[in-house]
């Protein structure tokens, strides 16, 4: 992080990568459903506004309390060059998802596609090795292994919230956090940065706790795990839904020592969260990542200009204006959301 980075010159990398690329390819089932102009017809309460797209998660209003649900659908390539490996992916990537909402995962289901049966055995060797790790439920799937199929894998979680994390909580003045387990290394030459193997799975489990924790606390607003998209991308689409901007100091990043700061931009981490809180709960929250040895830095600000703007020393730049270009189409800017961001329990 010195002077001589160019900053534009990173920016523009950025915004052209494939991950980046393919966040943008949700714009096309954001105009076929039109959330927003439906929201303009109809009035909506506030647990239904909790399972619009936008969050990592569906969050379904049951009682006291929130059902979870996602998907994740593997790419083809990874999964016929690694399917052990790409199983695990599969329900690692949802179980961030329910625990970037404030949850816990409960259950998955899988769905895959093989012409091999060694390799769709990996396959199910993975998810059954990680759901075994993360104390999940396997509850089934559906199979199709068949001689010219293709190689295709999806996997889908549920889980509950009791205090909610969504990105409709997001607001000017809101500090962003991001929290990272730098306990790991690089995959290969990716961009995936592994910080799970070799770890019991207590440990795993107790990282996870933390941030069901601190939303039950109400230590935080809304939080959204690091995706393929990356640091920027993901903190994109954290802003989006709300249409807000930030400013980010690429100096305050937590990282590896050493890290090639264009490479750790992409990272996909295991365990990586972007996270809004108010400012005097922040001790609180560094404190809660750090008993559990996990890394965590504030790293800016949520403001109202609705630009993501990127500071490196006496470099500033914006990556992003969503209210110039759309990022993956879901934004609920107009949205009425005061009655969201209910007084703190005491």
């Amino acid at each position: 992080m010195t002077e001589a980075l160019d900053l534009r010159g990173l920016l523009d990398t950025l915004r052209s990568t494939p991950a980046m690329l393919s966040k943008q390819a949700i714009q096309q089932p954001a105009r076929a459903l039109d959330t927003a102009k439906a929201l303009g017809k109809v009035r909506m309460t506030r647990a239904e506004l909790y399972a619009l797209p936008g969050d990592d998660t569906a969050a379904i209003a049951c009682g006291e309390h929130f059902q979870l649900l996602a998907i994740e659908g593997m790419l083809p390539g990874f999964v016929k060059a690694a399917p052990w490996f790409a199983g695990w992916s599969a329900v690692m990537a949802n179980v961030s998802d329910i625990t970037a909402m404030g949850g816990r995962a409960t259950a998955v289901v899988n769905a895959y596609w093989h012409h091999d049966d060694a390799a769709a055995q990996e396959i199910l060797a993975g998810i059954r090795a990680a759901c075994d790790a993360y104390g999940l439920l396997l509850a089934g799937g559906h199979t199709s292994l068949v001689d010219g199929n293709p190689t295709a894998l999806a996997v889908a979680i549920t889980g509950i919230a009791s205090k909610l994390l969504s990105t409709l909580h997001v607001a000017p003045g809101q500090v962003i956090a991001m929290a990272v387990d730098l306990e790991g290394y690089w995959h290969a030459d990716s961009t995936y940065w592994k910080a799970f193997e070799g770890v019991p799975a207590e440990r795993l489990r107790s990282k996870l706790e933390v941030l069901p924790r601190l939303a039950e606390a109400q230590w935080l607003h809304a939080a959204k795990d690091i995706s393929n998209a990356g640091v920027l991308g993901s903190l994109l689409m954290l802003l989006e839904t709300t249409g807000c901007g930030a400013d980010i100091d690429l100096n305050q990043l937590p990282c590896p020592a050493e890290a090639d700061l264009a490479r750790w931009l992409q990272v996909f981490p295991s365990y990586g969260f972007l996270m809004t809180l108010d400012e005097a709960d922040w001790p609180n929250v560094q404190a809660a990542f750090a008993f559990e040895g996990l890394r965590c830095e504030r790293i800016g600000q949520v403001n109202a200009s609705g630009a993501l703007s990127v500071q490196a020393g006496s470099q500033r730049q914006t990556f992003w204006d969503l209210r110039k270009q759309a990022f993956t189409g879901f934004s609920y800017p107009n949205l009425d959301l005061s009655p969201l961001s209910a007084p703190k329990e005491h």
